[in-house]
């Protein structure tokens, strides 16, 4: 049955489980524009603070945290190397578990690939097919409104189901004035955010979230130049999904990946990313890390869930966790998203951070009442999500210290990572090297030489997981904005067979 008409979707059941607070004040056809200076106020969906990092660390796990450290101190200074032992039995099994399971869901994502056929492109109906809402926010992006709004107008969808909102923000008056003259879709609304709450993705998403009318809301970047047939992907997963299937991710892919070592590496991360993990994880109905962008969400249960939660800089792994916990599911498509990747460590760094920081926080928000989510999630679940969120930050933080100590233990003769630090690195380079090898996309001699020098990308993550534990800290709620430009005629996407653009 069609995802618009659905009548297994039980609402009721979303809020029993999970509660979240929203009130859609806005009922009425919002055809016009939407501004700041508007004396309406809007009560923004977010989930009830149990649910959001607005409310930071709990003081229970504050005291948790310094009661462990305290511990390990005290236990050091009286047995340093039993402790030092324990300590390193317990990293050796935990890191042993991380990569046995990455080598799992890489093996069932390159099965569902060879196994499941491609997308299927089939007719639409105007009168039958759902609506949609994408939803692109943008702050100082003038220069990219002309390439963002081509990439819309590409998009293939009856042009009276789908509408285009651009959430701009109030101090923001040079992307304001290049979105009005840029040549976007009939049906785009320029959508001015109140000023007052954080200054983040998902508040603006939140505020357009009020106005959203259509069926399913879609997420994009300004950068993003999606498949024009991705609308059609997504509505044919959804038709043929469980459903408590909510959720369709599809893969984003770096235009370009030739153009530095950063690039590549990036390029190659989100290959194995979005094309193994991913439709790993949801063949086994396993809770799923959202990209920020290029999901579609159906918004009846995204009012449900209580939107996004403002307070975190990574909006759409907290929001996956949050479908988790309610038992809903996430589909992929292979139909891309293309956009350009970092090419320098000065844009590559604060945008790895912000992302750790927002791993740390939506984990931190998970483990607040750690039974409860257990209780929600189920059993596998919850193991999966520490499995993949939890290593997502524990991973960073130890790659640079286990370096420097293999390097030390190399050229000094004297120290010695043992019989097992040498399994595990070898097991860890070993399943790195198969996952990259097995990923899909074209082939390049940059790929190669990110493939052969990924050993030396890892240890650049504990940079950034550093500066994260330092924003957590000091600057909990800043968004490290990662900047953009339009890309060059060399570096547009090349649409395969099938599409309608």
């Amino acid at each position: 049955m069609p995802i618009y008409t659905s009548p297994e979707l039980n609402i009721d059941a979303f809020l029993a489980r999970i509660r979240p607070t929203f009130s859609a004040q806005n009922t009425e056809p919002h055809l016009r524009t939407v501004d700041a200076q508007s004396d309406e106020t809007q009560i923004l969906p977010a989930p009830l603070e149990a649910y959001s990092f607005r409310a930071r660390i709990s003081p229970a796990q504050k005291g948790l945290f310094n009661a462990i450290a305290t511990l390990i101190g005290a236990a050091l200074l009286l047995q340093p190397v039993l402790i030092a032992t324990v300590l390193s039995w317990i990293l050796l099994a935990v890191f042993s578990i991380l990569i046995l399971s990455r080598l799992h869901l890489v093996i069932a994502g390159l099965g569902t690939r060879v196994l499941c056929a491609r997308d299927t492109i089939s007719p639409i109906h105007a009168e039958n097919c759902p609506s949609f809402t994408v939803m692109v926010a943008a702050y100082h992006e003038s220069e990219m409104m002309v390439q963002l709004a081509a990439a819309l107008r590409r998009l293939s969808w009856p042009a009276n189901k789908v509408e285009f909102f651009i959430l701009l923000e109030a101090d923001d008056p040079e992307t304001v004035a290049a979105a009005r003259a840029a040549d976007f879709p009939h049906s785009t609304r320029m959508i001015v955010v109140p000023p007052g709450g954080p200054k983040t993705k998902p508040n603006a998403l939140n505020y357009g979230l009020t106005w959203a009318r259509g069926d399913i809301v879609t997420v994009y970047d300004v950068e993003d130049q999606p498949h024009p047939d991705q609308l059609r992907a997504v509505y044919h997963a959804f038709q043929h999904a469980p459903a408590n299937t909510v959720c369709v991710q599809a893969p984003l892919v770096a235009l370009n990946e030739t153009a530095s070592w950063f690039s590549a590496q990036w390029a190659l991360e989100y290959r194995v990313q979005f094309g193994l993990l991913i439709p790993s994880l949801s063949i086994y109905r396993m809770p799923v890390l959202l990209g920020g962008t290029s999901n579609h969400i159906r918004r009846d249960a995204l009012l449900a869930l209580g939107g996004w939660d403002a307070w975190n800089v990574t909006e759409d792994a907290d929001l996956g966790m949050r479908m988790a916990r309610a038992r809903l599911l996430t589909e992929s498509v292979r139909t891309p998203t293309f956009e350009r990747a970092p090419t320098r460590f000065v844009v590559w760094w604060p945008q790895r951070s912000r992302w750790l920081k927002g791993f740390l926080q939506t984990w931190m928000v998970l483990m607040r009442e750690p039974i409860t989510t257990f209780g929600q999630m189920g059993a596998s679940r919850f193991i999966l999500m520490q499995v993949t969120l939890g290593g997502a930050v524990l991973s960073p933080l130890v790659h640079l210290p286990f370096t420097v100590l293999v390097a030390l233990a190399f050229w000094s003769g004297e120290l010695a990572v043992g019989y097992a630090g040498f399994g595990l690195l070898s097991a860890g380079l070993l399943v790195g090297l198969i996952s990259d090898l097995l990923a899909p996309g074209r082939w390049s001699w940059m790929r190669l030489v990110a493939i052969l020098t990924r050993p030396l990308y890892w240890p650049l993550h504990s940079l950034a997981a550093y500066r994260a534990l330092w924003e957590l800290a000091n600057q909990p709620f800043f968004w490290a904005k990662t900047p953009h430009r339009p890309s060059d005629a060399e570096l547009q996407p090349f649409y395969s067979t099938g599409s309608s653009a």
